[in-house]
């Protein structure tokens, strides 16, 4: 099982920088890191430790992060989209995550669809021939994102279906997913291609595997079981010290 350490949390409490959070993800056995946005960031120095550490980068959000449910963003997302791929490509990234933004007032759950369905359609052709995908996130709306527009994993699935782009899917989160009480192989159920990433972390707390009560080794068992062959994303909030819970998530295999 290929780990990917979210350094915005992981490592953050032993090192300041991003390029030596790199690297203790490679002192602690760790394959390959991903972060949030890449705006607040110094490239260089993240691309210096890359290429120090042979360590992958897999993901990080397409900016700028605007709702896409308002159909007034889409040029300035799509915009910026473009410049995603150019640090994507630079950095070595196959997969941008996009999120769908809140519910907006005074405009219906259809409208808004429609509008997420038309820009991520327009990104796919943006993204095709370039080697890099882009994965809508799901939120759970109970706890971390309430308004969210995009709380459904299987909604989620059926909108990248939509747009018939091969280079649009979606991040499933395990934790998110779980809060809403989903069950894993309910939502996803044959759509596992359409998977280009997973997040994992439990609940309560947002914390490392074993902080809490989410079954987290039976639903990692099924998406490998049923085709899923990527990272797994370890976008927790460690209460241990990073390298301890990194131990821990490598009993889930």
């Amino acid at each position: 099982m290929k780990l990917s350490a979210c350094i915005e949390w992981l490592f953050a409490d032993e090192a300041d920088g991003f390029g030596d959070r790199i690297r203790l993800a490679k002192k602690n056995g760790v394959e390959a890191v991903e972060f949030w946005k890449w705006t607040n960031k110094d490239l260089d120095e993240i691309e210096a430790a890359l290429r120090e550490t042979g360590v992958e980068l897999t993901s990080f959000v397409a900016e700028p992060m605007i709702p896409l449910t308002d159909v007034g963003n889409q040029d300035t997302f799509l915009h910026g989209l473009e410049q995603s791929i150019a640090v994507a490509k630079r950095l070595g990234a196959r997969t941008l995550i996009a999120q769908a933004g809140d519910d907006l007032e005074g405009i219906t759950h259809i409208a808004q669809r429609d509008a997420l369905v038309s820009t991520l359609t327009q990104a796919g052709e943006i993204l095709q021939g370039t080697g890099v995908r882009l994965g809508v996130e799901p939120l759970n709306t109970i706890i971390d994102h309430v308004g969210y527009f995009l709380p459904s994993t299987r909604e989620a699935l059926d909108i990248v279906n939509e747009t018939g782009r091969d280079e649009i899917g979606i991040i499933y989160d395990l934790y998110h997913s779980a809060v809403m009480s989903e069950a894993t192989s309910t939502v996803i159920g044959s759509d596992i291609r359409k998977v280009f990433h997973v997040h994992i972390a439990d609940h309560p707390g947002r914390n490392e595997p074993g902080a809490g009560t989410i079954d987290l080794r039976d639903r990692l068992a099924w998406l490998f079981a049923n085709g899923y062959s990527g990272a797994v994303g370890l976008e927790y909030r460690p209460i241990e010290s990073s390298s301890r819970t990194i131990g821990k998530v490598r009993l889930l295999s």
